[in-house]
């Protein structure tokens, strides 16, 4: 299946990674990083935020723009309104890299465009939070499918050590506990499935009620359009997160101030 070929390989490469750079250069780099901004902050605005995605390629839709420059996606995007930039760090599936990661924050930074940057990636080492935080993430996603109670613990603390804000992701009702264990700050709810692929925007309209309603949710993929966003909004999303679409479109950074204007007409 997708999810455990993914998780595999994840793995693999993280043991990799610690042999060419060492968990103690890591973590010394990540210490020296300037100060994460806050990502609830930047998204607890009026109305619904929305957090843009660099995304090259999909697994369920094959190629996106897989020669696009992350760092002139990031910058449409942010210029255009965007809340918060995702940026895809797995390379096998999805095409990114930490190199994308790298070279946004500088280039975001030197044109007064100060949003979050969330690394979306299938974390589940340590190292893997210490190096989003050496190459300029603000905030991590932890997904609750693909870790323990105790891995998703230590992950979500060692978040708030480095004073990131996760994005704590469920995807069904089994999930929903575990989550809200860890006293989340920001929740997603991810309308596909990583076992199938398959994607059910009701997802979020089944999952949202038993949150707290005070809590911050996410809305992640199967947006696509401004009416998919006040569906959403409806339902309780306070943010969506958005790849596939703004990557497919002629014109990303249109793409997102089409979808702000419609959501807020």
């Amino acid at each position: 299946m997708f999810l455990e070929e993914l998780v595999r390989r994840t793995r693999e490469r993280v043991a990799r990674r610690k042999q060419s750079l060492p968990p103690a250069q890591v973590e010394a780099k990540a210490r020296n990083a300037p100060p994460p901004r806050d990502l609830l902050r930047a998204l607890d605005g009026p109305g619904i935020s929305l957090i843009a995605e660099v995304k090259r390629r999909s697994p369920s839709r094959g190629p996106l723009r897989p020669d696009a420059s992350a760092v002139y996606l990031a910058e449409a995007y942010a210029a255009a309104g965007a809340s918060a930039i995702s940026v895809l760090t797995e390379p096998d599936f999805f095409g990114g890299s930490l190199e994308d990661l790298e070279a946004i924050r500088p280039a975001l930074d030197a044109r007064g465009l100060a949003i979050p940057l969330l690394c979306k990636d299938f974390i589940l080492d340590p190292y893997q939070v210490w190096e989003a935080r050496a190459h300029g993430a603000d905030a991590v996603l932890l997904i609750v499918s693909i870790l323990s109670d105790r891995e998703l613990s230590y992950l979500y603390a060692l978040c708030g050590d480095l004073g990131m804000v996760p994005l704590v992701e469920v995807h069904d009702a089994l999930e929903l506990p575990r989550a809200l264990a860890l006293s989340p700050r920001v929740v997603g709810i991810n309308n596909r499935d990583l076992r199938t692929l398959l994607v059910d925007l009701r997802t979020f309209e089944r999952l949202r009620p038993s949150l707290p309603e005070d809590l911050f949710v996410v809305a992640e993929s199967g947006v696509h359009s401004a009416a998919d966003v006040r569906l959403l909004a409806s339902w309780g999303a306070r943010a969506v997160l958005v790849g596939e679409a703004l990557m497919q479109a002629p014109d990303p950074a249109l793409a997102v101030r089409e979808l702000l204007m419609e959501v807020y007409r």
